[in-house]
């Protein structure tokens, strides 16, 4: 039987969207999958319709890699409205609760000190987490609520950026599967006045570089059209960040041409020792990345993720 050839483009790599407010994070990544006429596409963590900020697009065999985006540590800044509770914990939910705000600025300090560090948070109901098979905004949505257990999370910097007003602004440096509007929820709560969030933008993801994002309109005016139909992808494709920048973080090995060929077919690399279950990049002597590999008790980096050549 004659395989089927796969529509699109075969381009490998990252783009970081500015997401803007009111789109889903699903909608964008069809709008810049179709854009570049990629074959495959797939973002690295949804952000909520209310939320602007980072979005990191995997193009092509980048998808293999998304994991350790959706791992690696964010950067929020939120503004946070005290003496309203809401639902959803955002603006886009329905009010549930008013209290007057009487707080000091040594209580909010003394507050936001609770959540710096280690800690343990309850996902929020409307978060994309999965029970059953589905996830738990859909519950939430039919006024079912599931019992979620506490998850341990880090909470590297959390800086008062303004407090006026009854308005918290907040800069928040944290761990992967930290929920903000929980955060800020878990908060108005410990001040006994209730809060949710008004705005939250994502500034960080990994070490992606802010400057580097783009929105999808910015992006579209790049796709050049020519007399006789053709398109020129040249001016898009330049805004696309390396294959191998989601995993960017982690040891480098090297393998010989001939060993590299190997484990693109499963074999493992023998190269520089690391402990059992580290997990490293591997690169063949032109500097061409092959993908990621894992240390067993052998000594050896076998094959975890890897790039397919056409």
């Amino acid at each position: 039987m004659a395989r089927r050839s796969k529509k699109g483009r075969p381009i490998n790599g990252v783009v970081l969207v500015d997401k803007h407010t009111g789109e889903s994070s699903n909608r964008i990544l069809q709008q810049v999958k179709r854009l570049f006429n990629a074959q495959k596409a797939g973002h690295t963590g949804a952000l909520d319709p209310l939320a602007t900020g980072m979005l990191p697009i995997c193009l092509g065999e980048a998808t293999k890699f998304s994991q350790f985006l959706l791992d690696a540590d964010k950067v929020y800044q939120v503004r946070a409205q005290l003496g309203v509770r809401t639902d959803t914990s955002d603006a886009d939910g329905e009010v549930v609760e008013t209290k007057p705000v009487a707080v000091s600025d040594t209580q909010l300090a003394h507050a936001l000190d609770q959540f710096r560090g280690d800690t343990m948070q309850v996902p929020s109901m409307f978060s994309a987490l999965k029970h059953n098979g589905r996830p738990l905004y859909d519950y939430a949505r039919k006024g079912i609520t599931v019992a979620r257990e506490a998850r341990p999370i880090t909470v590297y910097r959390l800086d008062l950026l303004s407090f006026a007003d009854d308005v918290v602004e907040l800069e928040v440096h944290c761990s992967k599967g930290t929920y903000i509007r929980s955060l800020v929820d878990d908060l108005g709560q410990l001040l006994g006045c209730g809060a949710h969030v008004r705005r939250l933008h994502r500034t960080a993801v990994a070490d992606y570089p802010a400057e580097q994002m783009l929105s999808v309109e910015a992006l579209s005016a790049l796709v050049c059209e020519d007399a006789d139909g053709s398109v020129d992808y040249s001016a898009l494709d330049a805004q696309m960040l390396s294959l191998d920048s989601p995993v960017a973080r982690l040891p480098k090995i090297v393998a010989a041409l001939a060993q590299g060929h190997n484990f693109l077919h499963g074999q493992p690399v023998v190269a520089d020792v690391y402990p059992p279950g580290t997990q490293v990049r591997v690169e063949n002597e032109h500097g061409v990345f092959l993908g990621v590999a894992e240390y067993r008790e052998d000594n050896k980096a076998w094959p975890k993720r890897v790039v397919v050549f056409d």
